[in-house]
């Protein structure tokens, strides 16, 4: 049995209590938020500090705002406790390197909650990629705007998802980038923007992001030597695109699928991990760093 604490009640401190309060292996040691909360009935703290001093926990999952998550991880990390951080690491890439040296100096177990990667139409194009020459990747990420993000732009919240995407399922660096952005209705950050890179082996790809579309779309286009792929990542489906024809004509295979909970799969990935050492595909620390060089502004 794995001792967990959570850090932040928000919307996706409450997507975590909620797989990890079904898990068998998984223990709900304490809950923590700046006010009390009389839904729960695991012991909730405001204090982090007398959290960490009086529960038993081997690992913390910090589901706070962004621009806490420095102080949140370095306090965890003085507790010698592994932790689970809700993308990205940090609102900077030196809070982000500072989190990543405490965490290597300690020797702690630590991931960042790159939920995407364990989307089954991921993992299945990311499969059916490894066989291929790939040409071209697009990405679009759009939906209307959640108000509960105040800290952060489209860039850090969202773009970063298909940062680590475009990195994860190629399996390649990022050499160069575009990005043009604007702010439409948003109060102090982008809400609308486009991204452009060149990776090794001269592939393209490109995000379209923005909180101004009335609908959300997440769909993920690869196209490949003899092939072109479309992944929705909200339908967790899957088609491949072939057999060209001279009259326009082509073939269409639609791939069977499993459709799953990302964010469930993803834990059980990072309690394996907390076990065996076995990372799997959970994003690092490292990773998200990458990530944020893309995404941020030198």
């Amino acid at each position: 049995m794995v001792n967990i604490a959570i850090i932040g009640l928000g919307s996706m401190g409450k997507n975590h209590y909620r797989i990890l309060k079904n898990m068998s292996n998984v223990n709900i040691t304490a809950l923590c938020d700046i006010e009390k909360n009389s839904c729960y009935n695991e012991p909730f703290y405001i204090d982090i500090d007398e959290m960490l001093k009086n529960e038993n926990i081997d690992a913390v999952i910090i589901a706070v705002p962004t621009f806490l998550h420095k102080n949140i991880a370095l306090k965890v990390a003085q507790y010698n406790k592994d932790m689970f951080i809700e993308k990205p690491a940090a609102s900077t890439i030196e809070d982000a390197k500072e989190i990543l040296e405490i965490v290597e100096k300690k020797n702690l177990k630590s991931c960042i909650g790159h939920v995407e990667r364990f989307n089954p139409a991921i993992l299945n194009i990311k499969n059916e990629l490894k066989k291929r020459t790939i040409y071209t990747i697009e990405i679009t990420r759009v939906g209307p705007f959640p108000p509960r993000i105040s800290d952060v732009g489209v860039l850090t919240d969202l773009a970063v998802h298909d940062i680590d995407l475009i990195r994860y399922i190629t399996g390649k660096n990022i050499l160069e980038k575009s990005i043009f952005k604007s702010q439409k209705i948003h109060n102090h950050y982008e809400d609308n923007a486009v991204l452009s890179f060149l990776l090794e082996d001269e592939i393209i790809a490109s995000i379209t992001t923005n909180w101004l579309t009335p609908f959300k779309r997440r769909k993920v286009e690869v196209a490949c030597e003899k092939i072109y792929y479309e992944a929705d990542l909200i339908a967790q489906t899957l088609q491949g695109f072939y057999d060209y024809q001279t009259d326009n004509s082509y073939r269409v295979r639609d791939f069977h699928i499993k459709k799953d909970e990302p964010l469930l799969k993803e834990l059980e990935a990072f309690i394996k991990y907390l076990k065996s050492g076995d990372r799997g595909n959970l994003a690092s620390i490292e990773d998200s760093i990458e990530t944020l060089k893309v995404a941020l502004p030198k």
